[in-house]
């Protein structure tokens, strides 16, 4: 059994179509992150969708023109489809982490899961905050900058670089196979603080 999970952030409809920025930047990454996924599947590791669901008393969830985005049930709260297949898992978020309030933690657990690969949308939000509540619950955090985006470049670029100088490998998603594949696991980043 795979000790690998591969976790996509907000990948969809709703949260994707929000702006022009977010449309183009996921556009952009999509026909390499489908392969990426693919050949996560194909090497046998888990895949874990984290789909945001607002609730509807939440006074800090954002409001598009006062309208609630990605409600339970609506068809922009699912996963975008050409991101999915059959055997991942959709697991239901009501914040920015996959780990706040959820039993991702336990389900990973009884997997034998011990390497998370974070990725999806936003680079500086949701996947920074679930790759740290990851290295507070102890797993080896790897980031493929290739399959992060966000509607500012700039804002990826910044997380990256905290999530590099604090909690994760970051690597490019060919890189990350090259690793996995020549020593069948992703090493622990040794964690140095200056």
């Amino acid at each position: 059994m795979s000790k690998i999970a591969v976790l996509t952030n907000d990948l969809q409809y709703e949260l994707v179509e929000k702006n022009p920025e977010r449309v183009a930047a996921v556009a952009a990454a999509t026909p390499h992150f489908t392969a990426f996924l693919d050949g996560v599947r194909r090497r046998g590791h888990h895949v874990f969708h984290l789909q945001l669901i607002n609730r509807p008393d939440d006074p800090n969830a954002e409001r598009y023109e006062g309208h609630l985005p990605v409600q339970q049930g609506s068809r922009g709260a699912q996963i975008i489809e050409e991101f999915l297949a059959p055997d991942d898992v959709v697991l239901e978020k009501s914040k920015d982490s996959g780990f706040y309030e959820t039993d991702l933690h336990d389900r990973l657990q009884s997997l034998g899961v011990d390497t998370v690969v974070i990725t999806g949308m936003q680079t500086q939000i949701c996947v920074q905050t679930t790759a740290a509540d990851a290295f507070f619950r102890g797993y080896n955090i790897w980031v493929p900058a290739d399959c992060v985006v966000s509607a500012r470049p700039e804002d990826r670029d910044r997380a990256l670089e905290w999530l590099a100088g604090y909690c994760a490998t970051v690597s490019t998603s060919q890189e990350l196979f090259e690793t996995l594949d020549a020593q069948g696991e992703l090493p622990r980043k040794v964690i140095k603080t200056p």
